[in-house]
Formats: structure tokens, sequence, C-alpha cells
């Protein structure tokens, strides 16, 4: 059974180029880049090879480029060090829709002393800049604010954000872990203070990311080691994935349109199909300004859960929009911010597409969904009430 994958903002698969440049640093290549020696300088050459080529897809200077394991490690780096350089600041702005790499360590946050100001978002998961705003005083030390949510695909405006957040001289991060390689990003226009990605979102292998971090920023490590990194981040480097990293981010670059066009017109294919097809069915988030690869589609009076168990019963692969997998009943944390309705919420499927997918795998995912749900939903009491009702 062939496997049609549209989970790509969960995860990527390696390109087949990123693999072919990693594989001599596994066994030939093994050098120790920190080493004196040529053997381990040449695999250092490379690295910083790689490090210029992340800078170059982001508008950045290669010394302003931090590898890190993961988005993760590059968000908690990126709050620490502002937190850490301005003691005497003890208000954070972030969103409620974060990622929980940045949600997560907030929330921690607010429990250790800090007060935390969460922006809300309206029901198209478009948030609320005035609310932001009129949150920023003398007390901030950092905003913290994705540049696209991973389950809506809702872009949010971070040029504009960085220019109101810099006027009152407050440390600004984005976790843009998301918009990589689907959406120019520029960090030197933007004028952005950090920003946060990961490998494994574009095609490089899991365990690799990396921080940008805006030359005079104050900066503070987050794991203290070795001179790697310039200081910034100790640890032997991870450089078959650093490599790789810097690859996919070439690749990015040549790609960039295709996912802009090509891909952007089988997600709207796909999403057009569905809700002309299907009855009681909902886009949740901004049409108009999300991500060109990503929709996120509500069936109503279903459960996500059992709508993917049937789909990956066919070979298809999504993401529900709810946390079931994680043993809770709950619908996400970003749904619930978009005031998605219950009966909505828990039928939510999100389509993440890559330039691996192709029209007839589209044509196949629109020709088995409808009868799946029509399947579900005469199973369900809540639809049988509704049809009642009507």
């Amino acid at each position: 059974m062939k496997v049609i994958y549209t989970d790509n903002n969960a995860t990527t698969q390696v390109a087949p180029e990123v693999l072919e440049e990693m594989l001599p640093y596994f066994h030939e290549l093994y050098g120790n880049p920190s080493s004196m020696h040529t053997f381990g300088g040449s695999v250092g050459h490379k690295i910083k090879e790689a490090r210029a080529k992340v800078a170059s897809l982001i508008g950045a200077s290669p010394e302003e480029i931090i590898f890190t394991s993961c988005g993760t490690e590059s968000n908690n780096t990126a709050i620490q060090a502002a937190i850490r350089s301005y003691p005497d600041k003890m208000h954070i702005i972030t969103t409620r829709v974060e990622h929980p790499a940045v949600k997560n360590l907030c929330e921690y946050l607010s429990k250790n002393g800090y007060r935390v100001t969460f922006v809300p978002v309206d029901r198209k998961g478009r948030l609320d800049v005035d609310y932001l705003y009129e949150n920023l005083t003398d007390d901030t030390a950092i905003v913290s604010i994705m540049w696209a949510n991973n389950e809506s695909g809702v872009i949010f405006p971070i040029e504009e954000i960085s220019r109101t957040v810099k006027e009152k001289g407050v440390v600004f991060h984005t976790d843009a872990v998301q918009a990589i390689g689907k959406i120019p990003v520029d960090v030197r226009n933007v004028g952005l203070d950090m920003l946060s990605l990961s490998g494994h979102k574009l095609h490089a292998p899991k365990g690799v990311g990396a921080l940008y971090v805006r030359k005079g920023t104050k900066f503070s490590p987050f794991l203290i080691g070795g001179h790697q990194e310039s200081g910034r981040r100790g640890g032997t480097e991870n450089s078959a994935s650093i490599v790789g990293l810097g690859k996919a981010c070439e690749l990015a670059v040549d790609h960039i349109e295709e996912v802009n066009t090509r891909i952007k017109h089988l997600r709207d294919k796909l999403e057009n199909e569905i809700i002309n097809t299907i009855p009681n069915t909902m886009i949740n988030g901004d049409r108009k300004n999300r991500l060109p690869n990503t929709t996120n589609i509500a069936f109503e009076y279903v459960e996500g859960e059992s709508i993917l168990l049937m789909m990956d019963e066919l070979g298809i692969c999504a993401s529900s929009g709810s946390a079931c997998t994680s043993g809770s009943l709950e619908p996400s944390h970003v749904l619930r911010a978009m005031g998605v309705p219950f009966t909505a919420a828990h039928g939510t499927i999100r389509f993440s597409l890559s330039t691996y997918n192709s029209e007839d795998e589209i044509n196949f995912i629109v020709e088995q969904l409808p009868p799946i749900i029509e399947r579900l939903r005469k199973m369900s009491p809540f639809w049988q009430e509704c049809q009642m009702a009507s």
C-alpha cells in the first residue's frame, strides 16, 4: 500500500540530496570539527559552509547563526537568554496559540516569578495586535510571537509587530519553524532580534535546528560547556545533521516558488473539493493569510481520531485537531483559543503538503474522504440529533 503523506507540518521526508550530502560525515569524514588537525578541520570547514547557507535563506550573516538540536532548544534558548540578560524585567509577552516549546516554558516561568501576557486570537486565528501593544511595558523582557501557526497555518504580522516592539526597546523573538521554506523570510527587513528554525520541518533530519541572534543582541548561553558556536552553545557539533540542514536550506531557496504555486494549488484543490462535497465542513483559520501548504478542516459531529484511523487504513497520513493521542479528550489549545465550536473542534483534521505531494494523491484523498465521513456520521448520535432537528 502506498503511503500518501500529508502531515508535513509535523515532520518532513529528508530530501535525497540532503541525505547524499550527509552520508560521508557518518563514516568517512568523522573528525571532530574543533580539532586542530586537517582531518577535523575539513569537517569544520563544511560546517562553516552550512552556516552560510542557513544565513542566506533568512537574510542573516553567518556569524549570527547558532546551531542547536531542534526548534524547542532554539525557542528555550532565546527566551531564557532574554530574561537572564535583563534580570530586572519580569514580564513576557507571547500568544495563546504558540507551540508548546514556547507556551509550556512561559507557563513554567509564570509559576516562578514572571508575569506572562498571552495575546488572544480571533475566530480566524488572527492575532489581536492591539492587545499586544497595550500590554508592552518598561518591565517587558521579551516578546515571543510565532511567525506562522503550526495548526491553522495563519501567518502573523511579524514585520508590523517588530516595528512597534523595537520602538519600545524590547527584545523580539519569533518561532519561525513553520514559516521557513514556505514563505520568504528576511530578518534584516523585519528587524528581529532572534529567530528559531528546525531542520526536520524543511527536509533536513530530526535533531538539528538553528537560532538566529542579531549582532549586538544581549545573549546568555543556554548550554554551557566548550567553545563551540563561538561560546554560545556548548557541545560537540552534530556535523552530519548540520551539513544536511545547510543543504536543505539551499534547496528551500530553489523550491519556495513551487511551494507558493503548485503546492498552494494542490492545497486549494483539496480543501475546495472537500468543502463542496462534504456537508457541515468548515475551514479553521484565515484563508487569505496563511501558509501555502496548510489547511485545517473541521468535520462537524465526528471524531477526528476516527477519521485519522480510517484514512490510515488507506495509507493517508494527516493530523487531528485534538490532543487525544496524548491522552486528552480536549481539542487542541489552538482551536480552543480560536473559539472553534465543540461540534467542529473534535472533528478537525490538518492536511499539510510538501513538494513531494502530487495531484494524483490529492485526487485519491478527495475520492476516499466523503464515504469515510458519511460512515462515521451514521454512527454519531450528535449527527443523528442534528438531522432530526433539521
